[in-house]
């Protein structure tokens, strides 16, 4: 058992927050506006996360084996919430989680523990993040597939004997029916004194014996062998949904070769080692914890992560993720997080939140079971009892259709119906590079007409450089750029960064100027050579310094796009750089898309409204310019009062607008902050993904209608010949597991679908 004691509070999932602005003025002291005061304010989901922990309480975690399906979840629960002392009991079913918030820690946690055994589920035992009860492979088939091989045989042995005798044979069907009926009562019985007495296990424990009271033992033996099948297809359709988290919880290796400050390596456990760590990584071998690359440069297959199937290069200092491949060659990393808070984790904690915010439907038909079932057992008992006694008839015939009608009514194929799709939609999506959080939001992005763009990282990639050096008199081209990037050396402005890039590309050596310094509102000033340079925007600078001609040159390029600086030497202009950010590659590819299945786009910046017009005509896109962050708010929710609208951005600076939106939609390259603050991410950083999300979400949408038109459809259908006597109990524990089948078939579609394949 895993006691995360976080008293009062939930310890931080380590995600970074970096910002990211469109502004691209030559302004070296930005201010920018923070949405709030905390980042944990600005990250607040618009759908229910975790219950927070409240004053003084603790928060202990489980692993749990045993459960098939989402109603399995919900009785273990049940079950947990029941025992004094507990505030708040989750189940994650996707990793398999239980999370219990309380007061009593000491004493709480034993009796937990019974009343999940006392559930008929078990728990993982001791405080190692390995479960120590974790049943082996062998075991798992032998439990799974055990009971429906028996009842097979004795069934196959009772007809063969009945054949012969059919009054030994009849005898032969009882005890198969008794054996069978000893798991599944006992079941029943340890779900009723847990506090879920209409589970389908007490349906079938009175569907059984009732068949024994009035002599229908083959049938009553065949129901029984026919539940135990539907809950192997259950517990197959759960491992099938959770085969993406497992996946990714075995990226991680268990141990690392650890650099001594000695020069001796040593094999460590992976959970030891602590930020500022030094490892290495042969290649074929995945990183353990997230680092950054002590290398000059290396490559790494990012695919499980980000579903990018061509190994990604990494340069001296940058961040490689957990969970990355090494490719080609052995490299030394410095180990930058701690232990349970890298990538990969962070994704697994974003997958349990998911489950929290379940579709509106689900949490619909959640409501309805509950009540569906107590009525579908009352609505059997009248059938039994009121045409005997009212009309005469026969009390074994409608004894039989009561029993039938129980069968019916069992709802597993309509609750499994929503969770299964959405839960195999999920896991596609993460197998594509997308992250949804949950059925809220995939729900919420099937009903999205419009998206509207931030510009700088998400349409652009964020990198702006050089295109154009005009120099002024006899100054050189190459004079100008070591001049300026003299100037501004030691700036992390993205111009400044653009202009050494470029200084640096031409071979251009240059000395950092002294007496650097900011000037609030104009530009940068510094001194080469004991002259005065100044780096200055156009509209910063006073009359008459730019002639009509030069002012004439510089309006065309921004008309281009290009953001225009102007280098002065002695107060007299020498020459002037001309700076763009270049669009993503798929921006383009990803704006027809979109337009193709009937999704507009709206570009979003704070650009000036030249250049953000030449993009936005290159793109073919509306757009509006000049927008301070309160302005992108604002045009959000216009946009979004007219016609559903995700929002799609790069980092915390575009969180009041991505909450303001139908649903906020992060790029995974603009920061970790991003798959924290919106409803969704895309971990591959293409924008094409943006229509391979929309399209999987119609077709869960489409197929989770299909599915409760199975469900009730068919029981419907059973009802009604159930009433008058066309089917039987085997009919109807097959028409029910043929439901359940059926629906879990139809669910693990969306596992195998292409995006090209999945809009129709």
């Amino acid at each position: 058992m895993n006691n995360h004691s976080h008293n009062n509070h939930i310890s931080s999932d380590g995600i970074h927050t970096h910002a990211s602005s469109d502004e691209h003025h030559h302004d070296h002291e930005h201010q920018h506006e923070s949405c709030c005061s905390q980042s944990s304010c600005c990250s607040q989901n618009k759908t229910e996360t975790l219950a927070t922990l409240s004053s003084g309480s603790t928060r202990l975690t489980w692993q749990v084996f045993g459960m098939d399906c989402p109603s399995c979840a919900k009785k273990v629960e049940t079950a947990v919430s029941q025992v004094a002392g507990v505030e708040h009991a989750k189940i994650l079913f996707a990793t398999e989680k239980l999370v219990v918030d309380t007061k009593e820690a000491q004493d709480i946690a034993p009796r937990i523990e019974q009343a999940v055994k006392k559930a008929g589920y078990s728990l993982s035992s001791g405080t190692s993040a390995t479960p120590a009860e974790k049943p082996s492979v062998k075991q798992q088939r032998l439990k799974e597939y055990g009971p429906p091989v028996i009842m097979a045989v004795l069934i196959l042995f009772s007809w063969l004997l009945e054949l012969f005798s059919p009054t030994y044979g009849r005898i032969a069907f009882t005890i198969t029916t008794i054996i069978g009926l000893i798991p599944i009562g006992l079941q029943a019985i340890r779900l009723i004194r847990s506090g879920t007495p209409f589970a389908i296990e007490t349906l079938m424990s009175i569907s059984a014996i009732g068949a024994l009271f009035i002599g229908a033992t083959e049938e009553a033996a065949m129901v029984l062998m026919l539940f135990m099948i539907g809950e192997l297809l259950e517990s197959y359709a759960a491992n099938r949904a959770r085969q993406g988290v497992s996946a990714l919880m075995a990226l991680l290796p268990e141990e690392a070769v650890k650099l001594n400050s000695d020069g001796t390596r040593e094999v460590v456990a992976a959970a030891s080692l602590r930020p500022g760590d030094m490892i290495e990584i042969a290649p074929g071998t995945r990183l353990p914890v997230d680092a950054e690359l002590q290398a000059t440069s290396a490559s790494f297959d990012e695919s499980a992560l980000t579903g990018e199937s061509i190994p990604v290069e990494r340069l001296r200092g940058e961040k490689v993720a957990a969970g990355s491949l090494a490719v080609d060659s052995v490299m030394q990393l410095k180990v930058l997080s701690e232990p349970g808070n890298n990538a990969i984790d962070r994704i697994l904690t974003l997958i349990e939140e998911a489950e929290e915010r379940r579709a509106p439907i689900e949490r619909f038909i959640d409501r309805f079971s509950r009540y569906y079932t107590p009525a579908i057992m009352l609505f059997a008992l009248l059938v039994v009892i009121i045409p005997p006694l009212m009309f005469a008839q026969s009390w074994e015939t409608w004894i039989y259709r009561g029993l039938t009608l129980l069968l019916i009514g069992c709802p597993c194929a309509l609750v499994i119906s929503t969770p299964a799709a959405i839960t195999s939609a999920l896991a596609a999506a993460t197998r594509r590079g997308a992250l949804i959080k949950g059925g809220a939001a995939l729900e919420q992005l099937g009903t999205i007409s419009q998206i509207a763009f931030d510009k700088t990282g998400t349409l652009t990639e964020g990198k702006p450089m050089v295109t154009d050096v005009i120099t002024v008199n006899d100054m050189t081209e190459a004079q100008l750029l070591r001049l300026s990037a003299a100037v501004e050396s030691g700036s992390h402005h993205p111009l400044a960064q653009a202009i050494i890039r470029k200084a640096e590309e031409n071979g251009i050596s240059y000395v950092q100027a002294e007496n650097r310094r900011a000037l609030a509102g104009v530009g940068v000033q510094g001194s080469v050579d004991n002259e005065t340079i100044l780096i200055s925007s156009p509209s910063k600078l006073i009359q008459n310094k730019l002639s009509s001609e030069q002012q004439q040159q510089i309006t065309q390029l921004e008309e281009q796009g290009k953001t225009v600086v102007v280098t002065l030497k002695a107060n007299q202009v020498v020459g002037f750089l001309a700076l763009r950010d270049t669009l993503r590659a798929d921006a383009k590819q990803a704006l027809a898309a979109l337009k193709q299945i009937g999704v507009n786009g709206v570009m979003l910046t704070g650009d000036n409204p030249r250049a953000a017009a030449a993009i936005a005509h290159e793109l073919s896109i509306r757009y509006e310019a000049s927008l301070l962050p309160e302005d992108k708010v604002t045009a959000v929710i216009a946009l979004n009062k007219a016609q559903p609208t995700a929002m799609v951005g790069d980092g915390i600076n575009d969180a009041p607008a991505m909450k303001s939106s139908t649903i906020g939609i992060a790029m995974g390259g603009g920061t970790d902050v991003a798959l924290e603050t919106a409803d969704a991410a895309l971990t591959h950083n293409r924008l094409i993904g943006l229509t391979d999300m929309i399209i999987l979400s119609r077709a869960t949408r489409k197929i989770i209608r299909q599915n409760i038109t199975v469900a009730l459809g068919l029981k419907a259908i059973f009802l009604i010949t159930s009433l008058i006597g066309l089917t039987g109990l085997w009919l109807a524990v097959l028409a029910d597991s043929g439901a359940t089948a059926l629906v879990t078939a139809n669910s693990l579609r969306l596992l195998r679908k292409r995006k090209e394949e999945t809009e129709g």
